[in-house]
């Protein structure tokens, strides 16, 4: 199941690499992706057997991309691209946004309408889990900084996996303190975003402000989701604080 999951994202992330304007020799997918130059073309010709159109110019120093006339009436989404629009979407409609949002339910229904029933139900679940709170107040956001984009992208994927992350927290007062924990909810207090974790450390349910997280470690814990009613006292809290 893993070497399946494995190439699953490869192919996604090929797929993505394709879309690019230029033109990418298979030697040099292959180092990017760390495989073979077989591996590379077999995965080629799987995308081409799933209805990709993918240019190949076999001349001198000659590559492969998806074909330029492949346009934005056929998009080609990767599952975690799918998700991440659909959840920005779902985010700007929460928190009320005047422009730009006319055509959002046509959109909406056929970015769903592209997705198998599966991976709706997944997309679906994952937006249960995003909470829009209150704009965050001014004395909150004068400390806001930019969560590093490593961090991001390990909490991203352990909220999207449901695994447990190793992270060095700062507090508040510049207290750093090594926790492992579970990111089952993430709230947005704009721009400030939350992630709602049970934390091993204190065998309770926390907060964790994004930007206050210096570093993280993806594991391969896996976690059951806690019902949204083990962090109430929490978001009662946040309701109020901002």
């Amino acid at each position: 199941m893993t070497n399946t999951n494995t190439r699953i994202k490869r192919l996604e992330k090929l797929a993505a690499d394709l879309k690019q304007d230029h033109l990418c020799t298979q030697k040099e997918l292959a180092i990017l992706h760390g495989v073979s130059e077989r591996t590379i073309a077999r995965d080629i010709q799987l995308l081409r057997d799933q209805g990709v159109p993918i240019d190949a110019d076999r001349g001198r120093g000659g590559g492969v991309r998806v074909d330029r006339n492949w346009g934005v009436g056929r998009l080609n989404l990767s599952y975690i691209e799918a998700v991440e629009l659909m959840i920005s979407m779902a985010i700007a409609e929460q928190m009320g946004s005047p422009l730009f949002l006319t055509n959002l339910a046509a959109i909406k229904r056929q970015l769903e309408a592209s997705l198998s029933p599966d991976k709706r139900r997944k997309v679906s679940g994952l937006k249960s889990r995003i909470l829009i709170g209150e704009t965050a107040s001014t004395d909150v956001q004068g400390g806001f900084t930019m969560t590093d984009l490593t961090v991001q992208q390990q909490l991203q994927q352990g909220f999207l996996e449901r695994t447990s992350l190793r992270i060095n927290y700062r507090s508040e007062n510049g207290d750093v303190t090594q926790r492992e924990i579970e990111p089952h909810y993430l709230l947005l207090n704009y721009p400030i975003w939350y992630v709602l974790a049970y934390d091993h450390l204190r065998d309770a349910p926390r907060t964790f402000r994004c930007d206050r997280i210096l570093s993280t470690t993806s594991t391969t814990n896996q976690f059951k989701l806690l019902d949204k009613t083990y962090f109430q006292q929490i978001l009662e809290w946040h309701k109020s604080a901002k």
